[in-house]
């Protein structure tokens, strides 16, 4: 007999009379929503498989950032590709279909659209401008007839943005990111709009030039500032916002700079930059997957060896009084004149890339054999070869001026870091020279790299209002895809650990991404059933959602995974139809008050294979 029964809605209890789990159904545009039911606290909950609509557009990006109208049963989605967004009917659960599209053209020619959000029949663009080193736009819209309310000039590239709880303000997100020839490079940015209904009463800027005298500072402290020529403003880039419970404070992501920033949102001043510091790989627990080349799968530790969270999204909520920030630890490489042979030939004025193969970066050889292919253009400016450090990598075979198996491809020679962290320096910051042979010396030509900086911290963490951290899931996501316990597809059978660290754009893609970032936790939502909060981790390239309940944020756990990825064989761009969903971007929780079908809901918005996917959000209970 199952040991779960549903305990949300009057039609699954008397499906819990014969002992089964429902999977609900979607509603009619005729009939009224269900009458909502009594409050429940679930002792858990099961992710299961409602309904689909595709784009039919492979790694396009057709579909990233849901929002969702309880008024009007509507789905909003970001298509990146057309730079609108879509509408889509959510009466039918199981067939949500497309209804009309939803284009920014009277705002801004050749304008695209980054972000969404929806509050109380108002629908929120964030809209970026051509070229995305120009001011943006922010632009409402009434949700039921799509007109054009009201709309303001914003930051450079707004990326993300978000209603507080009471709607009086409007939250945008500017990323500024530079030009791909870095030379032009916008300050970063948060907007700060004060709305009366859908009319904008004001609208301040939250920047960052009180902290450019910081600089040092914020550098010592962890903050990642290391943009050519950039000041700290110009370096910040916000990614995604978060608010209080009482709307009076916010938390941004500043996802390459490793770092949150606080935001009095009533002042619209920024009080805080907090560096989120780095997970040592070399702890037990900690462990990741470091090679691609393998055909088993390795979590193992590695001394020396840190990553940065470096989260994309995040959200928050409330326990006792206290604020509680989530994150997604995506982890992402600047990397800007990867298509200008310019600068991979040595022209730094075309470019800035971060990242290089470990095994590049130790090469005995020096780094010049890789010009005109991956070697960064700034990195042959500060040295010619890199080391490591012997007392650091003893462990994989390092010595004085000789790398060992460190950079083996089954060892750590496949894995991506950033070569602009971890190298020594003096006091002053400057690089500390070396000889081939491992010496110190002021007229060297080497760096010796102490610490190596991997990308994410594959995990999802709990911070507090300081960003302090009170939680992390340590290895648990790879571990968790390598084990028995877990089963991809809407049936669940599929073995996750048969396709450990796949990427999402490929078929048979073992270990794939194991060199990288694993499996790329990116979307985060949180939702509230009964007294239980429970947090959705979308993971980018294994693909599905996590469910953990963070209700005590200092003991979080497991609670459920589903991945309606159905064939990880098959190339997924010659069959789309069939694959399933991939890619997972943007998440919406949606409460059964608000539920076409009185049933709590996930919807999803799965980038590379263009397909919005609604989840029904089954809560469980032991029967007496």
């Amino acid at each position: 007999m199952n040991k779960w029964i549903l305990a949300s809605s009057a039609t699954a209890l008397s499906m819990a009379l014969s002992a089964c789990i429902s999977s609900g159904g979607g509603g009619s545009s005729s009939s009224p929503a269900p009458a909502p039911q009594p409050v429940v606290t679930p002792d858990s909950i099961q992710l299961n498989f409602l309904g689909r609509y595709s784009a039919n557009v492979f790694e396009q990006s057709a579909a990233e950032i849901p929002a969702f109208d309880p008024v009007n049963r509507q789905i909003f989605v970001v298509n990146a590709l057309a730079g609108a967004v879509d509408i889509l009917d959510a009466s039918d659960l199981a067939n949500p279909s497309y209804v009309s599209t939803l284009t920014v053209e009277e705002v801004a020619a050749n304008a695209v659209v980054n972000s969404i959000a929806y509050y109380n029949g108002l629908l929120a663009v964030a809209i970026e401008s051509s070229p995305k080193t120009e001011r943006g736009y922010a632009a409402i819209y009434d949700a039921g007839t799509l007109e054009l309310l009201s709309f303001t000039e914003v930051g450079a590239q707004p990326d993300m943005l978000t209603f507080s709880p009471d709607g009086e303000y409007l939250l945008v997100a500017n990323e500024g990111e530079p030009s791909d020839n870095y030379q032009v490079d916008p300050e970063g940015s948060i907007s700060v709009i004060r709305l009366n209904g859908s009319a904008i009463v004001s609208v301040r800027t939250a920047g960052f030039g009180a902290f450019n005298s910081q600089q040092q500072a914020l550098i010592d402290s962890g903050v990642r500032v290391f943009g050519p020529n950039a000041s700290v403003a110009q370096d910040l880039e916000p990614e995604y916002i978060t608010v209080s419970a009482d709307g009076r404070n916010a938390w941004v992501s500043l996802q390459e700079n490793n770092a949150l920033a606080k935001l009095d949102v009533v002042n619209a001043r920024i009080t805080d930059i907090l560096p989120l510091g780095y997970k040592d790989h070399g702890l037990t627990g900690n462990g990741i997957a470091a090679s691609d080349t393998e055909s088993t799968i390795n979590i193992r530790t590695w001394p020396g060896v840190v990553g940065m969270y470096h989260p994309d999204s995040i959200s928050s909520y409330s326990v006792d009084g206290q604020t509680y920030i989530v994150t997604a630890n995506e982890g992402d490489a600047r990397a800007w004149g990867e298509d200008n042979q310019a600068y991979w030939d040595g022209d730094s004025s075309q470019g800035f890339v971060e990242e290089f193969r470990l095994k590049h970066l130790v090469d005995v050889r020096g780094h010049a054999r890789r010009i005109g292919d991956d070697r960064p253009a700034q990195l042959g400016e500060l040295a010619f070869g890199g080391l490591l450090n012997p007392e650091v990598f003893a462990y994989c075979g390092a010595s004085a001026g000789e790398p060992g198996d460190c950079r083996e491809d089954d060892l750590l020679g496949r894995l991506t870091v950033s070569w602009v962290d971890g190298y020594r320096r003096d006091a002053e910051g400057n690089a500390v020279k070396f000889d081939a042979d491992g010496t110190e010396n002021v007229a060297g030509e080497w760096i010796m790299y102490d610490r190596l900086f991997a990308y994410g911290a594959r995990s999802f963490s709990i911070w507090n209002e300081d960003g302090e951290l009170i939680w992390d899931s340590a290895d648990q996501l790879e571990q968790f895809i390598a084990s028995d316990d877990c089963f991809a597809g809407a049936a669940r059978d599929i073995p996750c650990r048969d396709f450990f660290n796949s990427n999402h754009a490929a078929g048979d893609s073992f270990g794939n991404r194991s060199d990288n970032k694993g499996p790329e936790p990116e979307g985060i939502t949180v939702g509230q059933l009964g007294e239980k909060t429970y947090v959705f981790v979308g993971l980018e390239r294994m693909g599905g959602i996590l469910t953990y309940d963070i209700s005590n944020p200092a003991a979080p756990f497991f609670v459920d995974y589903i991945n309606t990825r159905e064939n990880f064989v098959l190339d997924p761009e010659t069959n789309l139809a069939t694959v399933g969903d991939l890619g997972p971007e943007g998440l919406v929780f949606v409460p059964a008050a608000d539920s076409p079908n009185g049933e709590p809901l996930l919807i999803v918005g799965n980038e590379v294979s263009g397909t919005t996917v609604v989840y029904q959000i089954d809560q469980l209970t032991t029967p007496l």
